[in-house]
């Protein structure tokens, strides 16, 4: 029986296990991928308070040896739901249950997919989802980047250094990321934008070779080997509700004091209904969310 159970270890998952072993608490966090969440994906972390720039893994790396470094125990197994039994907490996984006496929700997202013919044919085989994961596969090839926002546009300057083309292919006629993401974007040699394009097909022969897509000129096929879809992320949070309630989005519903309507319950990072999602938000969240079940712990 733990004090407490994180299921996730990114940044508010393991801002929370720092935050609890500080307090003395026993805590073991729980994640079904590799540490960091998506600040492992990220080329450069550039709006960290006090550190100009730093790689998303080197970011990550340092938060999850803080923690493990203060005691706090992991297990790599997925969370896949939760039992509420009063004075403690069943948490369902695919490695077996657990049980704890206050658990903190803190699994993130995941990216969106495309949802177009031949994306799930050629998953793995020139789609990808992470072009700093893949993008090395690509060196010397044309791909596409599917998006606008940030990390359409930092998928986009990060193949730039190592892609001939880079078609950057975006439904509205402006991009919704960042300024300095945009600024970076304009001093890209290699990325031709495509304004106000849909992609209608991924197409390929074992492997990805091309990708058809539509615009104000009409429908066109592109010759890229490489396929990176970032068009948004999506919660996963359908296994832990009931007995969570979700909001239309799928986030679960959880003020700033990362409580939710389960007593000994709490929800920290991307997964919880916010309106700004970044890495330094995320870490508020896990310290508030300790905080907050350390009290519940002190009330029991």
């Amino acid at each position: 029986m733990y004090d407490i159970i994180i299921a996730g270890a990114g940044p508010a998952g393991l801002t929370a296990a720092l935050y609890a072993r500080r307090a003395g608490r026993s805590v073991l966090v729980l994640e079904g991928g590799v540490p960091g969440g998506q600040a492992v994906t990220t080329p450069h972390v550039e709006n960290w308070p006090g550190t100009p720039s730093v790689t998303g893994t080197d970011f990550a790396l340092s938060l999850y040896q803080q923690a493990a470094g203060l005691g706090a125990e992991f297990q790599f197994v997925q969370a896949t739901g939760l039992e509420d039994r009063g004075d403690h907490k069943l948490i369902r996984t695919t490695g077996g249950d657990l049980e704890c006496r206050a658990f903190i929700l803190a699994n993130g997202v995941r990216r969106r997919k495309l949802g177009v013919p031949g994306e799930e044919t050629f998953a793995g085989r020139g789609v990808s989802y992470c072009a700093t994961c893949d993008g090395g596969f690509f060196r010397g090839r044309e791909v596409a980047v599917v998006g606008g926002g940030n990390t359409a546009l930092e998928d986009a300057v990060y193949l730039d250094t190592i892609c001939p083309t880079v078609w950057l292919i975006h439904r509205r006629d402006h991009f919704t990321g960042e300024k300095h993401l945009q600024d970076s974007l304009e001093r890209c040699t290699h990325v031709e934008p495509l304004m106000e394009h849909r992609v209608l097909e991924v197409l390929g022969e074992g492997q990805v070779t091309g990708l058809r897509v539509a615009g104000p000129e009409g429908e066109r096929v592109l010759p890229v080997a490489g396929v990176f879809a970032a068009v948004g992320l999506i919660p996963d949070n359908a296994s832990f509700a009931p007995p969570l309630e979700l909001d239309p989005y799928g986030y679960v519903k959880a003020g700033e004091d990362c409580t939710t309507g389960i007593p000994g319950v709490f929800a920290a990072g991307d997964t919880r209904s916010k309106e700004l999602r970044q890495l330094v938000t995320a870490a508020a969240d896990g310290a508030m969310a300790a905080t907050r079940a350390g009290r519940y712990l002190s009330s029991l």
